[in-house]
């Protein structure tokens, strides 16, 4: 009988999406096979701290960390340890890790600083590398990208935090020539819809500028078009393949963090009832945008589909898919024939191939000595 794999399961997070990160983590732990799978996992509070323990999900899940310990991973190539610390106490060795499974949504977990920290600690770790995850996680950089490698996007501008404490009238001048009302403001690094407002009048744009500008210093303005909204999930590494595409029928006027999570009456319709030559496009354009940003693992691949027009834009890259029960990345991918702990599987076994790439690279330059 083979080993079984050493798996810590990072959840939270200092993040606006923290609590999303918990629903995420929970779907995640019902799945894994625990065949295959010795699980430990890894809850990160709002502060930052690294905790574990018993029941530890739970425990954040009812806010009642008091009795979780610290433990932290060391950016120490070749460890690939849990330590388990406290004040006044040496570090102690708790668990060896042989893969880390990042279920953290927004900044401080999907934007490549854990990326970082995995890399330096030489950890295989499922999903995509430092690279594409800041990114993809930064919404105007994402553009650019996209722009580079003629994917069309909604026109938009960057709005940084200090232009609008400096000149806000400069600021509102500038951003309605973007587009006519309605605007959309967005928090460049931030997903789930968390702080984003759409605006109809300029007093709107000055309060969706300031309540995106609380989550990030760097804040988007998108020109609003009539769209409906596509999105396709993509998985593997160097030869990624995609999903059937599914549409989403929003309950709210866009699809808002309301509209996702709260009041349950948003829809889902997998397979989109789109025509066949939109569905190979929308297809083909996931694998270049993926490939586009070297993505490893996982991505769910987001479309606005004008109305009028029939256009097709790139939406955004989400490297860390929401995994709850009504996530649409897990849920296109059952409609596509792979079942959700197949899923986590497949996703696991990217990451080791990932990591035996790497193991291959020279780290020392032969031509120094």
């Amino acid at each position: 009988m083979s080993k079984k794999l050493q798996l810590g399961l990072l959840f939270g997070g200092r993040s606006g999406e923290h609590e999303i990160s918990l629903l995420s983590a929970r779907s995640v732990m019902t799945a894994l096979d625990r065949s295959k799978y010795d699980v430990l996992p890894i809850g990160i509070t709002h502060d930052g701290q690294w905790l574990s323990g018993q029941n530890v999900l739970e425990a954040f899940e009812q806010d009642q960390i008091q009795d979780l310990e610290p433990v932290a991973v060391l950016a120490e190539p070749g460890l690939r340890r849990l330590f388990r610390w406290g004040e006044g106490r040496a570090l102690e060795m708790l668990h060896s890790l042989d893969i880390l499974f990042p279920v953290l949504h927004g900044p401080y977990g999907e934007d490549g600083t854990m990326q970082g920290l995995m890399e330096l600690a030489d950890i295989p770790y499922v999903g995509a590398g430092v690279l594409a995850s800041s990114i993809a996680m930064d919404k105007c950089l994402f553009k650019y990208v996209m722009r580079a490698n003629h994917i069309p996007v909604v026109d938009w501008m960057l709005v940084l935090s200090t232009q609008l404490d400096k000149n806000p009238d400069e600021v509102f001048t500038q951003a309605e020539q973007v587009g006519s009302y309605p605007l959309f403001t967005k928090p460049a690094n931030m997903g789930s819809s968390v702080g984003i407002t759409k605006c109809r009048n300029r007093s709107d744009l000055l309060e969706g500028l300031i309540k995106a500008a609380r989550y990030d210093r760097r804040v988007l303005v998108e020109k609003g078009i009539d769209a409906r909204e596509i999105e396709v999930s993509v998985l593997g590494n160097e030869d990624p393949l995609a999903s059937i595409p599914g549409e989403i029928l929003p309950s709210d006027e866009f699809y808002s963090y309301r509209a996702k999570y709260l009041d349950g009456t948003s829809e889902l319709l997998i397979p989109a009832p789109i025509d066949q030559e939109v569905v190979e496009e929308v297809q083909r354009i996931s694998v270049q945008a993926f490939k586009a940003i070297d993505g490893a693992g996982m991505a769910r691949v987001d479309f606005l589909l004008e109305r009028e027009t029939g256009k097709l834009y790139m939406n955004e890259i989400n490297t860390i898919p929401g995994f709850t029960k009504i996530s649409m990345y897990p849920k296109l991918w059952e409609a596509s024939g792979l079942s959700y702990s197949g899923l986590l599987d497949r996703l696991i076994e990217l990451a080791i191939e990932r990591q035996g790439q790497k193991d291959r690279l020279v780290r020392t330059y032969e031509g120094a000595t």
